[in-house]
């Protein structure tokens, strides 16, 4: 229908709405060569991942690394994939959170969706369906509760390049790192004590692992350790844990140089030397598992403390498409939505 208060032959005009787009980091179509290479290529080729010589980074990107890594990776996914829906969990609990967030929002003048950084859906495909819904008004939700230029910024990058191309730009808003938000720890607790509780035994240690970033970024300016070890000191606060009780650890450490320590990786394997025979993980730095959860954590490392010595080993869920999750991603998106909604 003509809405009656144009002019003559101007083009239909759609109904004002405000846009929530939600973002992860991405993943692979499918486990085999060719889509993992695909993938990994985009990932690392990204300046903000990889802050080395572009010449030389090209060519151990594209002659080594994409040679052998597609497949040492494409078997990582294998173990972990959702094979009913043919996708990697990240992408099904994706979805989930940004359906379960649309309902419980529950307004007629928004749009929820869901984007990847990597892969797909791109990012700049669904700010364009956003857009093409009359969104005038968008909301950027990275799910990235730790802020670091190699995950916040390149995924907020990656919106501001599709925002470059438009004629007409919708205004914009971004969800902040939520790394100290009272309701992220409270979250992160509940979880924490549900998953505990479901144990037969009792942990002598609990590993509260962030993924790892090189310790160059750090020196150059980069938030992401600070915001770490503060969600680690809160959460140890909200548990009423020790230091020494809730150890802080960083995991996915890749190449020859230093990374945020204390490594992972190294520390599950001295743990049953110093009397830890059970042993608990969780990752407060991913709100969706993922292959760096599912499978580098509860088979990789698992597997390694048994080796070991150990006897009992286990990892704590991310928040995914929990209620208490939808909670806490509501009011983080109502925060931002204040005065538009």
């Amino acid at each position: 229908m003509t809405d009656p208060q144009l002019p003559p032959g101007h083009p239909p005009i759609k109904p004002r709405k405000i846009g929530v787009l939600v973002m992860n980091l991405g993943t692979p179509e499918a486990t085999s060569y060719w889509p993992m290479r695909r993938y990994l290529k985009e990932f690392l080729s990204d300046r903000r991942v990889i802050e080395v010589n572009r010449v030389l980074w090209w060519f151990i990107l594209n002659v080594i690394i994409l040679s052998f890594r597609p497949s040492k990776s494409g078997h990582a996914y294998q173990s972990i994939w959702n094979t009913e829906r043919n996708e990697s969990p990240l992408k099904t609990f994706t979805r989930a959170q940004t359906e379960k967030l649309a309902a419980t929002l529950k307004n007629p003048k928004l749009v929820v969706d869901w984007a990847m950084r990597y892969g797909k859906p791109p990012v700049a495909e669904r700010l364009a369906a956003q857009q093409a819904e009359g969104c005038d008004r968008i909301v950027l939700f990275p799910l990235y509760p730790q802020y670091s230029a190699a995950t916040t910024a390149t995924a907020l990058d990656k919106a501001y390049d599709a925002l470059k191309t438009m004629r007409w730009q919708p205004a914009i808003r971004t969800v902040p790192p939520y790394f100290d938000h009272p309701a992220y720890i409270e979250a992160l607790a509940a979880s924490l004590k549900t998953h505990i509780a479901g144990l037969s035994w009792k942990p002598d240690r609990i590993l509260i692992a962030f993924h790892g970033l090189p310790r160059e970024y750090l020196d150059k300016g980069d938030p992401y350790h600070c915001h770490c070890q503060k969600t680690a000191r809160l959460l140890r606060e909200k548990m009423g844990l020790t230091k020494d009780a809730a150890q802080l650890v960083f995991q996915s450490r890749f190449g020859r140089a230093e990374w945020l320590k204390p490594y992972a990786q190294d520390t599950v394997e001295g743990l049953p030397a110093q009397g830890v025979k059970n042993l608990l993980m969780i990752s407060p730095g991913f709100a969706s598992d993922c292959v760096e959860t599912l499978e580098e954590l509860a088979i990789g490392l698992k597997e390694t403390f048994k080796e070991k010595g150990g006897e009992n080993f286990s990892v704590v869920p991310c928040l995914n498409d929990s209620p208490t999750s939808i909670k806490l991603l509501t009011q983080l998106a109502s925060e931002e939505l204040k005065g538009w909604i």
